[in-house]
């Protein structure tokens, strides 16, 4: 007798199916990020064993960046990166916004050295308000 797999006609978990789009570069990293609330679908936070299907939004947060999909496919096993690029389609906003950012980081100036004291408070505060939001 062969063997019965579990799994929901129509969908893969969100941890492989990151992995297999080429979001993370091992499959313990997106589990790690699922775990750690860096993935959400349909605006909610999820656990990595929770199945993705085709034309749910999923919001990933790489570093500062975060990134908005749609699933327009299904993928368990990770292969050539032009055809995870087929699992998932950007939208514009998200596409836009993180231009944007790129530009923002582009023109920002550069700290010439060690920040002082004071700079380094500074930083910490500013990225303590940016967790929070």
């Amino acid at each position: 007798m062969g063997i019965i797999r579990r799994m929901s006609a129509g969908a893969v978990r969100i941890d492989k199916w990151l992995w297999a789009a080429r979001f993370f570069k091992t499959r313990s990293g997106a589990t790690d990020a699922v775990a750690g609330g860096h993935v959400h679908v349909g605006g909610a936070r999820v656990k990595p064993s929770r199945d993705v299907r085709v034309g749910e939004t999923v919001e990933v947060t790489l570093g500062q960046s975060r990134r908005t999909v749609v699933v327009t496919g299904l993928g368990e096993r990770r292969g050539p990166a032009s055809v995870a690029a087929t699992l998932y389609e950007e939208t514009a906003e998200s596409i836009a916004l993180r231009e944007q950012q790129a530009l923002e980081r582009r023109s920002a100036p550069r700290a010439v050295g060690r920040p002082t004291k004071v700079d380094r408070r500074r930083l910490d505060a500013l990225r303590k308000a940016q967790r929070r939001r």
